[in-house]
């Protein structure tokens, strides 16, 4: 694929995946993770995805009243997460590196199945920051390995019985500290460099563009209905990569 294509194609999944950030508020590196793995190793694509979700997620974080409370709920899920990334580093990059692919597509069929079930749970307050800590490293080693980190990190949040707004302003704060952890690793891997500069240019400003139409259009559109269209097309989207991947493996 020519430089000039690469770019269209960035453009192309930022754009969407800005534009269903903006309407429902989260999915951003969700998607552009599963559209840009369709020509590209998942660490090649993280690195593109890492500046543009780092710096929308921080704008999330600070948007609300909830910061402290949240951190301090909310620690132990983030540190578990941080050591999670930390100790398994060379995942995307190591001799398994090949079979990211297909966890990241088994991981949108999962993310899909959860949100179109609206399966659900509840964690108690003297149980969260226990469980918290297991959900982290999980969630850590899944993000390593993907660069995903909505599960098992998102149910969990929904158990604990956070109000709307709050849950927004938790998603920004956790994948902030998620993808910097990442950052890290793609940096110390060599990923992070000159090279992706231009990609991860495009990326943010078609991110910032999709989410300010997303932003624009919300109230016209009915919110449940695109949620779960969005949600049809990850698992169609999950159910491609892993496939083509499994072919791929078992092919070589």
């Amino acid at each position: 694929m020519s430089s000039e294509s690469l770019l269209i194609l960035i453009a192309a999944a930022f754009l969407l995946a800005g534009f269903i950030k903006g309407v429902i508020g989260l999915g951003l590196p969700t998607v552009a993770m599963g559209l840009l793995a369709v020509t590209m190793p998942p660490s090649h694509a993280l690195a593109i995805v890492i500046v543009p979700a780092i710096v929308t997620n921080i704008w999330q974080t600070f948007v609300g009243p909830y910061l402290r409370d949240i951190i301090r709920r909310l620690w132990p899920l983030m540190a578990g997460t941080v050591v999670g990334i930390w100790l398994n580093a060379g995942m995307l990059t190591g001799p398994y590196a090949s079979y990211g692919t297909i966890v990241l597509g088994v991981l949108l069929v999962i993310y899909a199945i959860i949100g179109l079930s609206k399966f659900s749970f509840k964690v108690g307050r003297r149980d969260e920051q226990w469980i918290g800590a297991i959900i982290g490293l999980l969630t850590g080693v899944v993000s390593a390995a993907t660069g995903v980190q909505v599960i098992p990190s998102m149910p969990f949040m929904q158990a604990i019985g956070m109000e709307k707004n709050e849950l927004v302003q938790a998603l920004g704060v956790f994948f902030t500290v998620a993808t910097l952890a990442l950052a890290f690793n793609l940096t110390s891997a060599g990923l992070l460099s000159a090279s992706t500069a231009l990609p991860g240019a495009v990326a943010m400003a078609a991110a910032f563009t999709g989410m300010f139409i997303g932003q624009a259009v919300r109230s016209r559109l009915e919110p449940e209905a695109f949620r779960r269209w969005f949600l049809i097309a990850m698992m169609l989207l999950g159910i491609y990569l892993a496939g083509s991947a499994v072919y791929e493996v078992l092919a070589s």
